[in-house]
């Protein structure tokens, strides 16, 4: 396809030659960043692949079960092979769990009981997790059940003060959870050499106390993960990175013998265990979401770091800055206005493949404290791999972007969001 063919679909997808020469110039000097991005995506590729081969993948692992999920081949085969790509000596990779927040609910509330204390190692949670401990109050809390919370609250710059977390360990420390990217702050996310640090931090006070990584949005970012470096659990959703655009539902949490047992028994009830729960249709989307995660995750890097370097040209601040190690998917850009956050997202949601004709709209979104305009227009409703960005309506008013099947997409995404600033007088160039 020559260059003016493509100039012209951009053109008739509304992209002036201004602003599409102003991308392209920006996109000229990335190539070797994005070159180490595919090296990592590869090396993450052929350690999914190793995990395949190791556990005999074959059609039979593909066709689901029904009713109670008796001898689920195909599920408890995709659970050895999350297991054995997160070194992990067990995991559950389930279409019941409905989402991040549920992992991380089933996690925490199947290994605390009455009595003990969860530690949050890197300050404020995320904002719906505020809820689920009873930080905000709210049915079924960890609260409630006399459950009790304390933080270690970062440094002024940001990251994590391992003096902090020391002094917050008291003998009721029962479960110190850790979370890798930023959520709606703007702090750094967390490398795994810096999680490997919370870590021996924590067991150095006490070896018997539990260490939980929040893994949302980081898998395959890196080449090697938190229970790597001494997670005793990590957890995530299916609809994020690990299910590669694919997976319609689910969640995994992946660690020790003993805290995915407590968890299978939250999941379902006291005595049944892992042993129900029917993969139904789920299964090919699972495990072929798992296989296409590294490369899907790398699309999703190079939209990020394409969207830092281009709004920070303009004056825009980004977390994390265009040239900084990136950690996970989430690129976050602050507009200090309403209207800028509202354009933004309006912007993403015109590049969707999907209700791309709707204009997102701030609202009270379940879980969260004030209204939030998310922009999705995605094969799987609420899927954050796939093109999308959100953000809480206040301020600093800023974007959290992630996401992007494909690198062609998460580019015409950004430029996109460019293009609906520039034509709202938000941007001059």
């Amino acid at each position: 396809m020559a260059v003016n063919d493509i100039d012209d679909i951009y053109a008739s997808l509304g992209i002036s030659s201004r602003v599409l020469n102003i991308c392209e110039d920006v996109l000229g000097g990335l190539d070797e960043r994005f070159r180490e991005i595919d090296r990592t995506s590869e090396y993450c590729q052929l350690k999914v692949l190793k995990a395949f081969q190791k556990n005999n993948v074959n059609e039979s692992c593909l066709l689901g079960t029904s009713g109670y999920g008796y001898n689920d081949i195909g599920r408890d085969t995709l659970e050895k092979v999350y297991s054995d790509y997160f070194h992990t000596q067990d995991c559950l990779v389930r279409p019941q769990i409905t989402c991040g927040t549920h992992a991380l609910a089933l996690a925490l509330m199947s290994n605390l009981r009455p009595g003990d204390e969860l530690l949050s190692a890197v300050g404020k949670p995320y904002d719906t997790l505020e809820e689920v401990i009873g930080i905000r109050p709210s049915k079924g809390s960890l609260a409630e059940y006399g459950i009790t919370y304390a933080q270690a609250d970062l440094n002024p710059d940001g990251t994590p003060s391992l003096d902090n977390i020391r002094n917050a360990i008291t003998p009721k420390t029962r479960l110190v959870t850790i979370q890798r990217s930023k959520g709606y702050q703007t702090r750094p996310s967390l490398s795994v050499e810096t999680i490997g640090k919370i870590i021996e931090t924590v067991k150095s006070v006490r070896s018997d106390i539990i260490c939980m990584v929040d893994n949302c949005y980081g898998e395959f970012v890196e080449r090697i993960e938190p229970t790597d470096v001494g997670a005793d659990m990590v957890v995530g959703s299916l609809i994020k990175n690990p299910g590669g655009g694919l997976a319609q539902v689910g969640g995994y949490i992946a660690g020790t013998c003993e805290c995915i047992e407590n968890v299978s028994y939250r999941l379902t009830a006291p005595g049944l265990g892992r042993e129900v729960g029917p993969s139904l249709e789920a299964l090919p989307r699972m495990y072929q979401g798992f296989f296409m995660g590294p490369v899907v995750a790398a699309s999703a890097l190079k939209s990020a770091i394409f969207a830092a370097t281009l709004y920070e040209r303009y004056g825009f601040e980004s977390y994390p800055s265009a040239s900084e190690e990136r950690h996970d998917i989430i690129q976050a850009i602050t507009f200090g206005k309403p209207e800028g956050l509202i354009a933004f997202c309006e912007g993403i949601q015109a590049a969707a493949p999907v209700d791309s004709q709707y204009a997102p709209e701030p609202w009270d979104m379940p879980g969260y404290d004030s209204k939030v305009i998310m922009a999705a227009g995605a094969f799987v409703s609420g899927s954050s791999i796939e093109l999308s960005a959100d953000g809480p309506l206040r301020e600093p008013y800023t974007a959290y972007f992630q996401g992007g099947l494909t690198w062609p997409h998460g580019k015409f995404g950004i430029i996109k969001s460019f293009q609906t600033l520039v034509d709202k007088g938000l941007i001059l160039c």
